[in-house]
């Protein structure tokens, strides 16, 4: 039980940022030597390329429109992190622990990967960059509580987890919905009514 709770919390976190949950465990097993953390992940070259790899979305995750790009480009990343990382917590279990646990790390990195992209491309509806810098701050905040919480208390960090995908959901479907309605009033003002008239400006058509 503990180490699917800290497969599902360690996968919510790799879905928003899997650099920064490779660095925090790494860093943790090193200073600590932690057993339910595998070794794998305190190596120095990983923890090299996961601090490169950091520092770059660290910056490009808080431009405009260059952030969801990146989403995209992590598609493929985030969830396969997730399930690596939770597969290497399993340690010397049962294949069948192995699978359990990389589907629930997979699962939960590719739920939460999908509420930050798309809550991220209805916040690139503002034309003002200050929106994303607060997001991508407390989304770092958010994965570091929740990934160093996972160390100490595996059961609390899943719970805190699944609380912040369910409040995560939430927020992306009201963002579409808001997104719908400012596309629906848009569209409303450019289309010609039925009486001829044109959108606001246009002069009315001529009587004969």
């Amino acid at each position: 039980m503990e180490s699917l709770a800290l497969a599902f919390s360690s996968g919510w976190a790799s879905g928003v940022n899997c650099y920064l949950v490779v660095l925090v465990l790494g860093v943790a097993d090193r200073l600590g030597d932690l057993a339910e953390v595998p070794d794998a992940l305190g190596r120095g070259d990983v923890l090299a390329v996961a601090g490169v790899l950091y520092a770059l979305e660290f910056v490009t995750d808080k431009i405009p429109y260059l952030d969801s790009t990146w989403d995209v480009v992590s598609t493929a990343i985030r969830p396969t992190a997730g399930a690596v990382v939770g597969v290497l917590l399993a340690g010397d279990a049962s294949s069948l622990d192995h699978a359990v646990l990389g589907v629930v790390g997979g699962g939960t990195a590719l739920a939460s990967h999908l509420v930050k992209a798309g809550t991220r491309l209805a916040i690139n509806g503002s034309p003002e960059p200050v929106t994303n810098v607060a997001a991508s701050l407390g989304e770092d905040v958010a994965v570091l509580g929740v990934v160093w919480l996972a160390i100490e208390h595996p059961r609390w960090a899943a719970a805190v987890a699944g609380l912040l995908l369910a409040l995560g959901l939430v927020l992306l479907w009201l963002a579409v919905r808001l997104v719908r309605r400012g596309v629906a009033r848009w569209r409303s003002r450019r289309r010609p009514s039925a009486g001829g008239v044109g959108p606001p400006g246009t002069p009315p058509p001529r009587v004969r």
